[in-house]
């Protein structure tokens, strides 16, 4: 059977390769961007940073701050309208998760018409969104790189997984020195983003020989340094290091997809506007025990990139000293024990299952579960 391996067509990883970013963007021949981040980013002058640096190669620019921490199909819509107005040719999506799923839902709706709900789910689209240059300050959700686009919708309460190969941006860009003014929380809750994609990606049913080998490394690459970056972030080296994590696990989840973690997380940020990176670092144990029971040696494996010495460990003994492994980096570096921290409430279970079944993530989990399964899962991360 074939397989299709997605990846923008340029990828720039280093210090100081923004500028190199905005060179292609001139060679490229665009004519006016459309900036699209967030009201922080703004504020400490990053987005300055950015529009000087196109304005320097005669690139005009225009800026859409609007985007939320989830961003919604609102967002979008306004977005979309900005861009209309002002004639741009390009979309540059400047941040994290957010403003790159935001930016992609204008781009893709700017070339294919209709609303973002449209494309809810896997290559509903027809044309190539417009072109997309994502440049990341965080060190995380790899959307910089990838074809998924996560949006919420809040008439429904739920975040729409859109999959498709359309939303590939044409040029990612990964300049650690964006990257050290991150919180300390949100490096934490990112990094474990990254390291839940990676998870993922390896026991997935639709993982291959290049996803696995990317997925290993990303956790390696993750146990070693985010324990650093979040002591210490202007630790160039460890941001640096996490940034090459981020990207390989994004290479990963991006072919081999995800699974029941991103399904149920993607319905608690959906329903309580919840930070995904915590959602996530929440469900990451319970869901690969719920997955033990099929992919203990694939478990083993991650224990072993952890840095656990498994040797003479069987299969079920290993599955379980990773999550150890797990649950003692997400305490080292702050994350919540449990939803209920959140403000998850027991009662909302029920229909939070029923949507996480509907998620496309959670078609390439390696185990199968019924909805009371899902809703045990949920009950016991509370």
């Amino acid at each position: 059977m074939a397989t299709a391996f997605y990846i923008p067509s340029v990828n720039l990883l280093g210090a100081g390769c923004l500028s190199e970013a905005i060179q292609v963007v001139k060679s490229r021949g665009f004519r006016k961007a459309l900036i699209v981040t967030d009201k922080v980013l703004v504020s400490i002058g990053m987005v300055r940073r950015v529009t000087d640096l196109l304005s320097q190669q005669g690139v005009a620019s225009a800026v859409f701050d609007g985007t939320q921490p989830n961003p919604t199909v609102a967002n979008v819509e306004a977005g979309l309208a900005l861009l209309q107005a002002e004639a741009c040719d390009l979309v540059i999506s400047l941040g994290g998760g957010s403003p790159h799923d935001c930016a992609k839902g204008i781009a893709l709706c700017a070339a294919n018409g209709g609303g973002i709900a449209d494309y809810e789910g896997v290559d509903k689209s027809a044309r190539p969104q417009l072109p997309l240059v994502a440049i990341n300050t965080t060190a995380g959700t790899a959307s910089e790189m990838t074809r998924f686009c996560i949006i919420t919708d809040q008439s429904r309460h739920v975040k729409m997984a859109i999959v498709d190969k359309h939303v590939t941006p044409i040029l990612s860009v990964n300049d650690p020195e964006l990257m050290v003014a991150m919180p300390a929380f949100l490096t934490a809750a990112t990094g474990m983003d990254a390291l839940t994609h990676a998870v993922e990606a390896y026991v997935s049913i639709a993982a291959t020989p290049i996803t696995d080998a990317c997925a290993l490394k990303a956790v390696a690459l993750v146990s070693r340094n985010l324990r650093k970056v979040v002591a210490d972030g202007k630790d160039l080296e460890a941001r640096d290091q996490m940034a090459y994590a981020q990207f390989l696990a994004g290479m990963a989840f991006n072919n081999a997809s995800l699974g029941y973690v991103h399904a149920m997380a993607h319905q608690l940020g959906g329903y309580y506007d919840l930070p995904h990176g915590v959602c996530n670092a929440v469900l990451l144990p319970h869901v690969q025990h719920f997955n033990s029971e099929t992919s203990a040696a694939r478990l083993g494996d991650i224990a072993t990139a952890m840095g656990v010495d498994t040797t003479g460990m069987s299969a079920t003994q290993s599955a379980r000293a990773c999550l150890d492994a797990i649950r003692a980096l997400s305490s080292e570096i702050g994350i919540p024990a449990g939803l209920g921290q959140l403000g998850a409430r027991a009662e909302d279970i029920h229909v939070l299952s029923t949507n996480a079944l509907k998620d496309a993530c959670g078609f390439t989990n390696p185990r199968r579960a019924s909805h009371e399964e899902v809703m045990a899962i949920f009950h016991a991360a509370m």
